[in-house]
């Protein structure tokens, strides 16, 4: 049901694809709510959802980290948070 390479983060020569890993992980939260699963299955994919929110965070925490960088070698030195109503 699912590919192991896909979070693979700790690789650096193979892409890490975040939008494949967060639509991944919504299918095992699915499988996971549905109840239909035996428990090694519901082990299987709990572990695998963790490797995958543990790889997603990560990516996420690098994309901020660039982001810092730029913005610092424009001048600005720090992040603003984000008002979505603004």
């Amino acid at each position: 049901m699912t590919d192991k390479n896909t979070a693979k983060s700790d690789d650096k020569s193979e892409s890490f694809d975040f939008e494949a890993s967060l639509n991944e992980l919504e299918k095992l939260v699915d499988a996971l709510e549905g109840g239909d699963l035996t428990l090694e299955q519901s082990l299987k994919d709990f572990e695998r959802g963790i490797n995958l929110t543990r790889a997603c965070q990560t990516a996420l925490t690098e994309a901020q980290q660039k982001v810092q960088i730029l913005l610092e070698k424009n001048g600005q030195s720090s992040l603003e948070d984000f008002d979505p109503n603004a």
